[in-house]
């Protein structure tokens, strides 16, 4: 059985660990609501160019641009994002995982894009091909300029027919429990709605087709931008929750050893008055 000392000392370590985990709980609570309220603000600003886009579009029926139109797939760029940083529960872990399943039940050549530490040692200790040649880091204060060469890398990539379709892969935020590892396709653009019915009337300047390939672009960027900001409201989400999990086990495990250093304490001040005792009687 473990001495008082050895009792006493481990509560000790286990209360400066709950302290941490409950401040860095609070931490990541205070960043999950400024990029929560990011991440919703964003929306409207997204939606309207894809609003925009799709009256564009539909003004122009005949208009074909290589970024709407689907071709044999032959070779798959994949955008993979994930943290920089552990201590997030099963954030990083669920969406590797989610990954690698998708990847081993697809056979076509692929090449893949991190953005977020984890994501690029995993790659790297996987050995896949990699498009970045080194990690992008997935900072709390999202920017644009962030991963706005690797998205016109990709581009690129997808103009040139080097890559058939792109994907990305994330953690998709439901609420502060719930987060949920999902894939989406970038290219080809294939969501919008090409015989939208027009609210208003355009007038191109230069052109139709030249409003299209500036604005395809943007949209592609502002999809993707968004998608990271969802995947980083999951990530705080999933870090709060874990630290609320470490801090109340730490809590249950302070409690059980309050209880066996009170009965050892117990037990050998119990020990020490019957000695007392039967000194005394034996005096007597």
């Amino acid at each position: 059985m473990a001495s008082l000392r050895d009792i006493k000392k481990k509560i000790e370590s286990t209360k400066k660990t709950s302290q941490i985990t409950k401040a860095m709980n609070m931490v990541s609570a205070s960043k999950l609501r400024k990029v929560e309220k990011q991440f919703k603000a964003f929306q409207p600003i997204k939606d309207q160019i894809k609003q925009i886009l799709e009256h564009v579009i539909s003004s122009n029926p005949e208009t074909t641009h290589p970024l709407l139109e689907s071709r044999e797939i032959k070779r798959i760029g994949y955008i993979l994002v994930t943290s920089d940083r552990g201590l997030a529960g099963p954030y990083n872990s669920q969406i590797l995982k989610y990954f690698e399943n998708l990847i081993n039940n697809d056979n076509h050549d692929f090449v893949i894009g991190t953005i977020g530490y984890k994501a690029y040692s995993f790659c790297k200790r996987k050995k896949y091909p990699l498009l970045n040649k080194e990690s992008i880091n997935s900072r709390d204060d999202i920017k644009f300029i962030d991963f706005q060469a690797m998205s016109r890398a990709f581009i690129k990539l997808y103009l040139e027919r080097e890559v058939d379709k792109i994907v990305i892969v994330y953690s998709d935020y439901i609420n502060t429990i719930s987060q949920v590892a999902k894939d989406v396709v970038l290219l080809p653009i294939t969501d919008l709605i090409k015989d939208k019915v027009m609210v208003s009337e355009y007038i191109f300047e230069p052109s139709a087709e030249e409003v299209i390939n500036q604005l395809l672009p943007i949209y592609l960027e502002n999809t993707l931008y968004g998608i990271i900001l969802d995947a980083k409201t999951a990530e705080h989400a999933s870090r709060m929750t874990a630290m609320k999990s470490a801090t109340d086990n730490a809590n249950e495990i302070i409690h059980k050893q309050n209880l066996i250093y009170n009965r050892a304490r117990q037990a050998q001040i119990t020990i020490e008055l019957t000695d007392i005792i039967g000194g005394a009687n034996a005096v007597n």
